[in-house]
Formats: C-alpha cells, structure tokens, sequence
C-alpha cells in the first residue's frame, strides 16, 4: 500500500470520528419526545421526505446528512431504532463498513438503551450493508446485500 492510499485512509478514519464526535455532542442536547402521530402529507414526492418520523429522527437525519461532506446524500431515522442512508459515490467499496460502524456509534450515543439497525444503500438506492448494534451485547453485526 502507497502512501497516499494510506493517508486517504487515515483522513477518512479521522473524518468518520469526526463524525461520530459531533453527533454525540449535537444529538444529545436535542433530544425531544417524538411527537404520538405524523402529521405529513402522504403524498409527498421521494425529494420532500421527512429524514424522520419523530423530531428527533428528523434533527438526527438532517444532522448526518449535511456534516457528512457530501459522503452521505440521504438519510432517515424511523422508529428511533432504525438509520437508512444514501451515500454518495465519492464512498469507495472499501470506506462502507467503516462509515457504518461511525453511524451506527452515533445513532446509539442519540438513541440509547435499544437495539439499532444501520442501512447502508449505494447511490443508485440499492442496500448493500445493514449493520445492527445488538445492546445487550455492545456489538455491531455487518451483513452484506447479496
């Protein structure tokens, strides 16, 4: 391995804590009661979707995908249990899974004391990795689209 490959990994690591650092600091003084009902309109168009079904969900998917610097192009929290995010396609094959482990770290700093599942779908909105943080145990689980 080059050195630059190297430094391109490093830089990415360092970014994906980043990441993680700043959603933990942010995430955690919005926390709000998640409203009881949706009140949005069925027939939004895919471009005016909500990043979440509770206002936390909501702060959470707006927070992921404009500090992501362009890595991630959507993303939504349902159930407070559950991240789905389109990334972009400057994430290179090799950058998924670690992108999933800082998401996932995040979502559980904001969403404490439950089970989460992290969905990972390439640009063209295909899943190719779900990754689920088990609370009991305090372990991540990767599983790969096939």
């Amino acid at each position: 391995m080059n050195i630059v490959q190297h430094s391109r990994k490093v830089l990415t690591a360092i970014a994906l804590v980043l990441v993680v650092l700043f959603t933990t600091a942010c995430g955690a003084a919005t926390a709000k009661e998640p409203p009881a009902i949706n009140s949005a309109p069925m027939t939004q168009s895919y471009s005016q979707l909500e990043h979440g079904n509770s206002a936390v969900g909501q702060d959470f998917g707006d927070w992921a995908v404009t500090t992501s610097r362009g890595l991630i192009k959507d993303a939504y929290v349902r159930d407070n249990n559950k991240l789905g995010v389109v990334i972009s396609s400057q994430v290179r094959p090799t950058e998924v899974r670690e992108l999933a482990r800082s998401l996932t770290q995040g979502f559980h700093k904001n969403f404490p004391n439950q089970d989460l599942t992290v969905l990972v779908y390439a640009p063209d909105k295909q899943l190719i990795l779900t990754a689920r943080y088990d609370e009991q145990s305090r372990q991540i689980q990767y599983q790969s689209a096939s």
